[in-house]
This record gives structure tokens, sequence and C-alpha cells, in this order.
């Protein structure tokens, strides 16, 4: 499952960041996943809580905190500015499965609200982000 990759990536990297500024151990771990990710959020939470667990004695008592960006998209022709919730409705599950591995193919299953252009840009909302570990050390 996605969520799972997902989870077990953020894990590893908080501690090789935790290793290389020397934490003894990780108290806290900040997440921002893009709303382009389609990621259930329950389900990833439950990832990371699971993974750390088999993982190293620095995550014993870590807490996360996961929050989700929501996205910005830019038409590059009228300068319109819309969410992916805005265009989520018009498309089907597979065009929605394809956005969910790989959020830049929503300028392939979309277009502008507005003036119908396919020329537009993602501006926010988009991958998985780990925007703090704090720690402590001895």
């Amino acid at each position: 499952m996605h969520e799972w990759a997902l989870a077990e990536s953020v894990i590893t990297t908080a501690l090789k960041a935790a290793e290389k500024e020397q934490l003894d151990t990780i108290t806290e771990i900040i997440i921002d996943i893009g709303e382009l990710q389609q990621i259930e959020q329950e389900l990833f939470s439950f990832a990371v809580n699971d993974i750390m667990k088999t993982y190293s004695p620095k995550l014993k008592n870590t807490k996360i905190t996961v929050n989700i960006q929501h996205s910005t998209l830019r038409c590059k022709h009228c300068d319109s500015t819309w969410t992916f919730k805005d265009i989520e409705k018009n498309l089907n599950d597979d065009e929605a499965e394809a956005v969910h591995f790989l959020p830049e193919v929503a300028v392939v299953h979309s277009r502008c609200p507005k003036c119908n252009s396919p020329d537009f840009e993602i501006q926010a909302g988009r991958g998985v982000t780990i925007r703090s570990i704090k720690g402590t050390k001895k």
C-alpha cells in the first residue's frame, strides 16, 4: 500500500536526521502531506505508529503530527486558481487513482474550471515533507 511505503520512508528519514543531529530520542515528528497524494490519513498514521514499534528505541514515545496541505492549482492562461477538490468530482476512478500515485498527472486529467485551458501548474498540495523533528540529547 502507498501509505505504508510513505510511512516507512518518513521513519527512516527521521532516524537518519536524528543520527545526523546526534539525537538520542525523537520526541516529535511533524509531517505535511499534500492533498494531491490522497493519503488515507488514518491508515498512514496507523502505519507510522506500527512501523515505529519495530525500528529503534529512539522512537519509543514519539508524538506524530500529520498536517494535510491543501492544494492550489493556477492556470497559466487566465491566472485563475482553484483546488483539487474543485476538479476531483470530474475524475473517474482510474484518473483519481493515477493522481493518487503521481500527483503531477492531475494536469493530464484536468482543465482550468474558468477558461478550460489544460495549461496549469500545481503550486501547492503535493508531496510528503517532514516539517520538523524534535528530540533530546544526553
